[in-house]
């Protein structure tokens, strides 16, 4: 947990920790404080995040959605643990790969995910002599709106009651701190491009948006999903969905933040929270990444 937890805070285009020169130190300290906190999080679901699997059983799902349509290899790298980007970018030029076609997983463009991500995996690429094209983000993708909106139709099925059980949407989405968001980080917009797509493919639900898995000593975006489900309570709201809409596997923000820790704080305020189902290997999610590759493909005149 302590080495994952530095890469994450040693990223200064996700988080500045005082002066260039500190960022490092700072944050081994901070990695330290975190890492047993995130132990005992980890321990109730499994003691292992389940991320690495999801991930890789996409790309074998988009390996076989593609064969039809040419030779491709399909593999995954990720920007602060292992796989890690720079050994994927080696084992596929070891392959003889010349031409990467990097599909970012954060469906919501943000400089402290795929923007952090892209620059490391161009790096690896130019240094290896690898042509890259990007797939930067894919807010209003029609399939993954499809996907989403058929994910907050189940959830809200299992409320149970037919069609006329008061459910209240709640989405909930990756927190940025807000000194990225001011300098014009799309994030935001992005997220809302999202909701109002998903939302026209539905009948009328009440809804808001709030933010979850906020650290480190700054501010974030608001307002936080713990916050919310008080504000809800206060109305006198009952029934709530959470969807966590920034999410296309299921991993610790879902299955520790969301079902446990807001589900026993939404039960405590006399809510009955569920969680609408991750992604995962949704079949239209697949088709979706596939759509985008081809399309992608077809653009650069690969």
């Amino acid at each position: 947990m302590r080495p994952f937890l530095f890469n994450l805070f040693a990223d200064r285009m996700i988080i500045r920790l005082g002066p260039a020169p500190l960022q490092k130190p700072i944050a081994w300290a901070i990695s330290a404080w975190r890492a047993a906190k995130a132990k005992k999080a980890y321990a109730l679901i499994g003691g292992r995040s389940p991320l690495n699997e999801w991930t890789g059983a996409q790309c074998a799902a988009l390996g076989q959605a593609l064969k039809p349509y040419g030779e491709f290899k399909v593999s995954f790298g990720m920007r602060y643990w292992r796989p890690y980007i720079g050994e994927a970018v080696e084992r596929m030029h070891q392959d003889g790969i010349k031409k990467l076609m990097a599909l970012s997983l954060y469906p919501h463009y943000s400089i402290a995910t795929t923007g952090s991500s892209l620059h490391r995996l161009n790096e690896e690429a130019a240094r290896l002599g690898i042509r890259v094209g990007a797939i930067e983000q894919w807010c209003e993708q029609p399939l993954y709106i499809e996907a989403l909106a058929e994910t907050i139709k189940k959830g809200i099925s299992l409320f149970g009651g037919g069609d006329d059980h008061n459910v209240f949407v709640l989405f909930s989405a990756h927190g940025l701190p807000m000194k990225i968001v001011e300098t014009g980080d799309p994030y935001v917009g992005h997220i809302r491009c999202t909701i109002n797509a998903v939302l026209k493919r539905m009948p009328p639900v009440e809804h808001a948006l709030s933010y979850q898995s906020r650290t480190g000593p700054v501010k974030w975006l608001a307002p936080y999903t713990d916050e919310m489900l008080r504000t809800l309570a206060g109305r006198g709201i009952k029934k709530v969905l959470a969807v966590p809409i920034s999410f296309v596997s299921d991993h610790i923000e879902t299955l520790y933040e969301i079902d446990i820790l807001y589900k026993r704080l939404a039960g405590a305020l006399g809510i009955e929270l569920k969680r609408a189902p991750a992604l995962n290997t949704h079949p239209l999610l697949i088709q979706a990444f596939r759509e985008m590759v081809l399309d992608k493909v077809k653009e650069l005149s690969w």
